[in-house]
C-alpha cells in the first residue's frame, strides 16, 4: 500500500478506537456496561478484525475498523478498572506500569505479525495474533472475578 492508504488506515484505527473509547466510558460510569463484559467483547471485535484482514485496501481497512473498535473498550475499560481497584498509595506507580505494558502491546503486536509473515504470510501473522487475543478471552473469562 502506498502513504496514502497507510495513512488510511491508521487514521480509521485510530478514529474508530477515540469515539469507542469515550462511548465506552460514558456507559461504564452510567452503569450500561462492565469493566469485564465490555473488556471481552473488545478482545471480541480485535481478534475478529485480525483474522478477518483480507489483503487489499477495502479488507484492511474493515479490519482496521473493526480493531479500532475492539481496542476502544480494551483501553478504556481496563485503565477504569485499574484505578478503581488501585490504592490511592499506589496509583501512580500502577498505571505508569499499565501504560508500559501497553505500550509493549503496541510495539510488541506488530514485531510478532512482521516475524510471522517473514517466515510464512501477513495473514499468517495476523492470525497468530488473533489466537493470541481470543486465547487471552478465554483466560479472561475462566478468571472468577477477574
Amino acid at each position: 500500500m502506498g502513504t496514502l492508504a497507510t495513512s488510511a488506515v491508521v487514521s480509521v484505527l485510530a478514529g474508530c478506537a477515540a469515539v469507542v473509547q469515550s462511548r465506552t466510558g460514558r456507559a461504564l460510569d452510567a452503569g450500561h456496561i462492565t469493566a469485564r463484559r465490555g473488556i471481552l467483547i473488545g478482545l471480541a471485535l480485535t481478534a475478529t478484525g485480525l483474522a478477518a484482514a483480507i489483503p487489499g485496501l477495502p479488507g484492511v481497512l474493515t479490519a482496521a475498523g473493526l480493531i479500532g473498535t475492539g481496542t476502544g473498550p480494551i483501553t478504556s475499560l481496563g485503565f477504569a478498572a485499574l484505578a478503581a481497584t488501585t490504592p490511592a498509595s499506589h496509583f501512580g506507580q500502577t498505571l505508569g506500569a499499565a501504560k508500559v505494558g501497553r505500550e509493549l502491546g503496541d510495539a510488541g503486536g506488530p514485531l510478532l505479525v512482521t516475524a510471522v509473515a517473514t517466515a510464512a504470510t501477513l495473514t499468517y501473522g495476523y492470525a497468530v495474533l488473533a489466537l493470541l487475543l481470543a486465547a487471552l478471552a478465554l483466560v479472561f473469562i475462566a478468571m472468577r472475578g477477574g
